[in-house]
Formats: C-alpha cells, structure tokens, sequence
C-alpha cells in the first residue's frame, strides 16, 4: 500500500473514532441505542477492563449489535483483545478456550462459560473515557476469529482495524450507503459476515439497523416493509425461503448475500418479483471480502473488488488485499493463496470451479471433511472412516457422507456423531461396513464412495 493510500485509510479511521455531537444524537439501532449511547457503552467497557489490567482477551458472545459495535469501539481504543465465536455452545467455547484462551466475556448465555471466564455486563461512562491518547495501531491484530473447530482443532485468524475497517470503508463507497440507509439482517453479529455487514458497515456509513435478526419468511418480509428497510443483509437459505407468492420489497435498494453460493433460481424468483438482483459477496473469514455478482448481470462469473488483486495459481485463486488476514501464507508478490480452484473468464472476471482443501459449506457454515474424518477415527472400535461431500439441489451446499469401518451399530455411532459434532457438522448419511478397500498407496476413490451414496438414494 501506497503512503498516499495509507495516510487516507488512516484519515477515515480516525474520523470513524471521533464523531461529531450531530452523529451521537443519531439512532444506530431502531427505537434503542443512538451513536452517544454505543460510544458511551464502549467508555464504560474501557473503564471496567482498564481495572482489570492490560492486554486482556474479551469474548463476544452476545447478538446485540448495539453492545457488540461497543466492544468493537472499546478494543479500537485500546482496553482489550476481542475473540469472535463460530458457536455458543458449551463444547465449542471450550474448544476455543483451550486454543486461544480468554479472560473475559460479553454473552447472552452466561451458563455456557468455561470455569474461570468472568462474565461482565456493559454500563455506561462518560463518552470522554473512550477518547484514547492513540488509538490502536491499524496494523496490529485486535481481533480473532475461529473456523472449523466443532470438527476438530479450530483454526484461528486474527484481524488487524485495517483488514476490516478498510472492506467497511470500500463497501460503504462502492454500494453507495449512508446515514440515510435502514439495514435488516438475518445473520447474527457474532459471525464475521453478519459483524461486518450488519454491524461495521452501519457504523462507518452513520447508518440505522433493527436490533433483531429475522429468520423466518414472512417475518423478513413483513419487517423490511414494515420499516421501509433499504438494506437487507442475509444468506442462501433465507432467500429460499422466501420464495413466496407475496414477495414484494419496494423499499429495499440493496440485497446482499453470503455464506455459501446463492442458488440461480432463488435469485431469479428474488429478481422477477422485487426487480432487485441480489449482490452475493464471495469470500472467507482469511480473506476478507474478494468479488461480487449479481443475478442481474447474467453470469456465473465473479468480478473482483477494485481493490482486490487476484491472479491463478496453476489453477487455484490466489488473492491481494489489505483484508487478508497475517496468517494467510505470501508470495514473493504479497499473493495469498485460497482453497477455491477457478478459471479465468472474459472481462477480467473468474468462475469458481470448486474447493481444492476439503472444505465444504453446510447450511452456511464451514466444514472440514478431514477434521471430521479424524474425529470419527478417535470413536471406539472404529478401523476406518471416509468422509465425503454430497452434491445437492440447493445452490453448491453439501450433505455430508461418511463410510465407517467399525463394530459399532448404525445407532450408537450416530449418537457420538451427535455427541461429538456440532450439527451442522453431522454426517447426514451413514454407511457402516467391514473394512474400507484402500490402494497399496493408501489412497481411497472418493469418486467411488460418492456415486455409491448417489446411487443409493434413487
């Protein structure tokens, strides 16, 4: 990055920390918090850790974007290190109590906490409090996040202000949202997508969002007309759902999507009945935000953001941005590596042919076959497992399949699946059998394995 370019993001970032006194009297949530109330949550988070010592860890835990845009501020300003959960359940906090450690938390289920976590509750302080005599470096992490960990080891990416402040910066310039914008979600804040665009995107455009998240058809629709939302942030499987015949948006002016691909003919019922194509967003928590499409367009194709560099790699997508997370690997010429193979295509666009690491999106949410694999082969009696990604007829979503060389009955082994997985990470197809049929090389044909399942449920 330019020094030109530096010193600009630099600009804005300050500006975002310093609001004027017209902005705090703004609503940031509909009928709750205004910017003054947010900014003084965050004064009264910085005064409460600052007695608790430095460089502690906060674990945000909670689905109010209210308090979790104050925790953003309060670690902007110093007073702590954030961690970002990819679950609430009891099992996967641990798991990533145990990889990364955290002292405190902000949670709606305080029950869930490992032993040792201190629950506190947000009060607010005088918005003075806040004011740091330097505000954080903009390159030095102050965020983490967990992929993967319900299927083994999670792993863990940090976020420094400028990986996600300058894709919050570009987003609000390039689709054009303000002060003026209402924002609907039915993403929750403590996952990436939903942080960034429900939250952070709001924030850096001094813009409104409704404090829910909005999960059911009717109830997406009747509150986007409702409030006359002008934003909808959401996912593939809400936009099934609302495949409905009374589906008209007339306020709505953007609808974004993410978390796995949109399937066509979703987006093109959305389109014939709003006449708003949807914006899907392709992208990973490592990456950050890399290209759009939109149904309107007539492609399958993904067209890069104007600040994203992009180029093969034999035939994998290797990325440059300032949204990169550090831990991604670099070339000699600051490109990363993705788990996406692609093709180039016409217009200095690319088509996305699949993923080249395993990993596949169930109900949104990554999954790591291997991982899931290695876990099942830690069940007793178990010889040998495959794991394996089914197509289906829901956009490029999966169904998970596993073959399992063991003792055990179909019953008791799907119980440890429960048991040990989150759900979404559950083979939904079983096959128990004597022993897995490997090459001398040790390899197996997946191929095989997978035209078994697919025969099978004809």
């Amino acid at each position: 990055m330019t020094d030109v370019k530096k010193d600009k993001f630099i600009s804005l970032y300050e500006k975002f920390l310093e609001p004027s006194k017209t902005v705090f009297r703004k609503e940031f949530t509909f009928s709750g918090y205004n910017y003054g109330d947010v900014f003084e949550l965050a004064a009264g988070l910085k005064k409460t850790l600052a007695r608790r010592g430095e460089d502690k860890t906060l674990c945000l835990c909670t689905t109010n974007k209210a308090v979790a845009a104050a925790c953003v501020l309060a670690s902007l300003a110093g007073s702590c290190q954030l961690i970002l959960p990819y679950s609430f359940s009891a099992r996967a906090l641990a798991e990533m109590y145990a990889a990364a450690g955290f002292d405190f938390a902000i949670t709606d289920h305080p029950e869930e906490m490992p032993a040792g976590v201190e629950v506190i509750t947000p009060l607010p302080a005088a918005i003075e409090n806040i004011k740091p005599g330097s505000i954080r470096d903009p390159d030095k992490p102050f965020l983490r996040l967990f992929t993967g960990g319900s299927t083994g080891k999670p792993k863990v990416w940090s976020k420094s202000p400028r990986n996600l402040f300058a894709e919050a910066f570009y987003l609000k310039k390039k689709f054009a949202l303000s002060d003026k914008d209402l924002f609907v979600a039915t993403v929750p804040p403590y996952h990436i997508y939903g942080l960034l665009f429900s939250v952070l995107v709001p924030l850096v455009a001094r813009a409104q969002v409704l404090p829910d998240i909005y999960t059911f058809p009717q109830e997406i629709i009747s509150t986007i007309n409702k409030h006359k939302a002008s934003v909808l942030v959401s996912v593939p499987i809400h936009y099934r759902v609302m495949k409905v015949d009374n589906l008209s948006l007339p306020s709505l002016r953007v609808a974004f999507s993410s978390s796995g691909a949109l399937d066509r003919s979703d987006g093109l019922y959305f389109y014939k009945k709003t006449g708003l194509g949807i914006t899907e967003i392709y992208g990973s928590t490592e990456t950050g935000g890399v290209a759009a499409r939109n149904i309107s367009e007539h492609t399958d194709s993904w067209k890069a953001f104007d600040i994203v560099s992009w180029k093969l790699t034999a035939s994998r997508l290797s990325v440059k941005s300032d949204f990169v997370s550090a831990e991604m690997k670099r070339d000699a010429d600051g490109f990363c590596l993705t788990g996406d193979d692609a093709r180039e295509d016409k217009d200095n666009r690319f088509v996305l042919k699949g993923r080249a690491d395993g990993i596949v999106k169930v109900a949104g949410k990554r999954v790591d076959l291997l991982d899931v694999q290695n876990k099942i082969k830690k069940f007793p009696t178990v010889r040998d497992a495959v794991v394996v990604a089914l197509p289906t007829d829901k956009g490029r979503e999966s169904v998970i399949a596993a073959v399992v060389a063991c003792d055990l009955t179909e019953t008791h082994l799907r119980k440890l699946l429960i048991d040990r997985l989150e759900p979404y990470a559950v083979p939904r197809r079983v096959k128990i059998v004597s022993s897995i049929v490997r090459t001398d090389t040790g390899k197996i044909d997946r191929r095989r394995i997978e035209k078994f399942f697919l025969s099978e449920k004809r």
